[in-house]
């Protein structure tokens, strides 16, 4: 496995992935206390194939990483919240550029916090990611202008009996990134804030089956048909 690197702004992790088409990275975004190391099974789970970016939080909240800062659970610090989202943005694309990453192909993968940023990427630089999967997540925002979401596929793993995230949440979410014009899907697990193993199995079949895996393929069908 590789070792973490300090370059690009973010302790982070890269795993370079098998040739594929499309060639798909999954950018894997940890909760609170978590690190670069979190989610790297999740991933290699989710998509055998792909390449893993995994960066650290680099806000600390008593010790623990986190990618912005909160005021109380539940209650974020919106002006870090942006400047953490662009500063992250910057990261994946600069990463992009340095890995040789197709950029139009990166998918976030993330919990809690790390599900919450990447709803914020979404919302304010939806340019950065081709979709996500967003495990127990929270409106971070509204944006003062909102984003072209359009056809962008979107995951949302919410639990019944979270007791940190209420069921509300999730499926406000739901409406602002369908407002966006997101195609979004809503699983939910009998289950609380920690992952469960259904979270994982549809995470897997829907990544398998979204857009994002399957776009070129199509369009290269569509092409054929045409005969482009």
């Amino acid at each position: 496995m590789s070792l973490p690197s300090n370059t690009l702004g973010f302790i982070h992790r890269f795993i370079p992935g098998e040739e594929t088409d499309p060639p798909l990275t999954l950018l894997l975004l940890h909760g609170t206390g978590g690190d670069e190391t979190d989610l790297l099974e999740v991933g290699r789970q989710l998509a055998p194939a792909a390449a893993l970016l995994s960066p650290r939080g680099k806000v600390l909240e008593h010790g623990m990483p986190r990618y912005f800062r909160r005021l109380a659970e539940g209650v974020f610090d919106l002006d870090d919240l942006r400047a953490r989202t662009h500063e992250l943005a910057d990261f994946v694309e600069a990463a992009a550029q340095q890995y040789r990453l197709a950029s139009d192909h990166i998918v976030a993968v993330g919990f809690s916090n790390g599900a919450n940023i990447a709803a914020s990427i979404l919302l304010l630089r939806p340019q950065v990611l081709a979709g996500a999967v967003l495990f127990r997540p929270m409106v971070p925002l509204t944006p003062e202008t909102m984003p072209s979401l359009r056809g962008k596929p979107v995951l949302l793993a919410a639990g019944r009996m979270d007791p940190i995230v209420r069921p509300e949440e999730a499926e406000r979410l739901q409406r602002l990134l369908a407002q966006a014009g997101a195609k979004v899907t809503l699983h939910w697990e009998e289950a609380g804030h920690g992952l469960a193993s259904g979270d994982i199995a549809t995470a897997r079949v829907w990544l398998r089956e979204s857009a994002i895996a399957r776009g070129d393929r199509l369009r290269d069908q569509a092409a054929k048909a045409r005969g482009i």
